[in-house]
């Protein structure tokens, strides 16, 4: 638990818990709010109370936008632009964001995912077939959790899967804590430059960007430029989100064998144990940021305009006022109120299509590997010190 009594101002993030990484650090401010201190100085509210965070991710009094007075920057940006940058809606409020959205959520529709899983399920079983033909011991990171949703959004954005290792590698520095700031800038032009390139030269086809290229860019509903940077966050949080997911859950299910067990006995109750191991892991520990454009009371203080406050997911999804036992994990525990994928006009366009990854692969993962076991023990694996919290490798044997 982080302690909170002392006087010295808590920093934040949180870095993985020792000896117990999965689960993340409980937070102890007595009235689920309280003020931390970023790497760039910058002194922010954190809400961590599953109504708090709540309240704050449903209200327009908190801005998305990273260009509003007092946002709290985690990693510091070189130059400030003058707003979000073109595509970028996850960044934008108001009519802005609904707009780019309302394109895009056609696309995530959980009828339209349903027409994926066919190739969802194809593409798990032939990285499953491939790593068991090349035999034990496996990195399941590699040659599973990774290249699986990293094909299916390939697929569904229309980007060639050859240039995997491209996007994979940047999307790594973007996200790791140790990339300078310049370098994860960089980073993320060259993906965006690699998207609009590809994005200009589309004539046709059923792929996400060739059809938003014809139905809104060439009607004028969308630009070249905004459609590139949607294609950006697609693929990056397309694969790096989903991947992580698959190995760390991999990972708990290992450490919960008779957990395990259960699943591999009833499958049918894959999609409620996909809910849990959301809520269980919470893997993006760093938050959901938002500026205050207005004052607004939460859980009795009062947040001024200008001020940064950080949506804590991982404290609202281990509230013990909501989940008894957060500490546990309980595939059994029907745990629909988390927000692994946040809350309100900005959660997660592309969660339906992240569950029926992730139901699909551990499902099958269970059943073509039934003597799954690591091949190192727990404390040898190490972690990614990212925007992103995974596994760097998970080794295995079956």
């Amino acid at each position: 638990m982080i302690d909170t009594s002392g006087t010295n101002m808590v920093r934040f993030p949180f870095r993985p818990r020792h000896g117990d990484p999965l689960t993340p650090h409980a937070v102890s401010f007595p009235d689920g709010i309280g003020q931390v201190e970023l790497p760039t100085g910058q002194i922010a509210w954190l809400v961590s109370r599953h109504e708090y965070v709540r309240q704050v991710l449903r209200s327009p009094d908190f801005s998305s936008d990273f260009t509003k007075p007092g946002f709290p920057m985690i990693r510091a940006l070189p130059q400030l632009p003058d707003g979000p940058p073109p595509g970028m809606f996850i960044r934008m409020d108001g009519l802005d964001h609904a707009r780019l959205r309302r394109m895009l959520v056609p696309e995530f529709m959980i009828r339209q995912i349903r027409t994926l899983e066919p190739l969802i399920r194809e593409t798990v079983v032939g990285a499953l077939d491939a790593m068991r033909a090349a035999g034990p011991p496996a990195d399941l990171v590699e040659s599973f959790a990774l290249p699986v949703p990293s094909m299916v959004i390939c697929h569904l954005l229309g980007v060639p899967y050859s240039d995997h290792t491209f996007f994979q590698e940047r999307s790594r520095i973007m996200l790791a804590w140790s990339t300078p700031p310049q370098a994860a800038l960089a980073a993320r032009d060259e993906i965006r430059d690699y998207l609009d390139k590809l994005v200009r030269q589309r004539d046709g086809g059923e792929d996400l960007i060739s059809r938003l290229a014809a139905e809104r860019v060439a009607t004028g509903e969308m630009t070249m430029e905004e459609l590139a940077g949607a294609a950006l966050l697609l693929l990056v949080a397309g694969h790096e989100t989903t991947s992580n997911m698959i190995g760390l859950s991999t990972l708990a299910l290992l450490q919960n064998p008779r957990q395990m067990r259960r699943l591999r006995e009833q499958p049918e109750s894959m999609a409620d144990a996909v809910e849990e191991l959301l809520r269980y892991l919470s893997i993006v520990r760093t938050g959901l940021t938002r500026a205050a454009v207005a004052d607004t009371e939460i859980g009795g203080q009062v947040i001024k305009a200008g001020e940064g406050v950080i949506a804590l997911l991982s404290g609202a999804n281990h509230d013990t006022a909501v989940f008894a036992d957060p500490g546990d994990l309980d595939l059994t525990r029907g745990s629909h109120q988390h927000m692994a994928f946040g809350f309100g006009v900005h959660q997660c366009l592309g969660q339906p299509l992240a569950r029926a990854e992730l139901r699909i692969a551990l499902t099958e993962l269970l059943t073509r590997l039934p003597g799954l076991a690591l091949a190192v023990d727990p404390a040898e694996i190490e972690y990614r010190d990212a925007l992103i919290f995974g596994a760097h490798r998970l080794p295995v044997t079956w």
